[in-house]
């Protein structure tokens, strides 16, 4: 099970964090990782943390977010910066075996991803 917390509502510039806490899976197995998505696109990955422990962006938030998982890699977190409107989604933490080997290939694709689990999701508004 994954569950989120945080996101909220901020104005353009501004910052969030969001972070998600998994329980009843195996964190040698599983790697995890950020997506979000909007009534306009599929769900995309944005921040995925492989098996080394080192993270893979989206082009579209390098720079601005950064992931990073506690030493349990049972929470993982996403501190978000210079927030613009287009980052408005609701954002989802999942975890897979498969994002620890395909961490690039999740953040690049525009294809849906089929993974283990999935948090409820947790929405993130900015406004301009």
């Amino acid at each position: 099970q994954l569950m989120e917390s945080g996101g909220g509502s901020v104005q353009a510039g501004g910052s969030l964090n969001v972070s998600c806490v998994a329980s009843g899976i195996a964190p040698r197995k599983y790697c995890m990782g950020w997506f979000r998505q909007t009534p306009e696109k599929k769900r995309e990955g944005i921040a995925i943390v492989d098996d080394k422990g080192i993270a893979a962006y989206r082009d579209s938030v390098k720079g601005r977010f950064r992931a990073a998982q506690d030493n349990t890699k049972t929470t993982l977190f996403l501190q978000m910066d210079s927030l613009k409107p287009e980052d408005t989604a609701m954002y989802y933490c999942a975890a897979d075996p498969g994002l620890c080997r395909f961490a690039r290939d999740y953040v690049s694709t525009s294809e849906d991803a089929y993974l283990d689990e999935w948090g409820q999701g947790i929405g993130v508004t900015v406004s301009s």
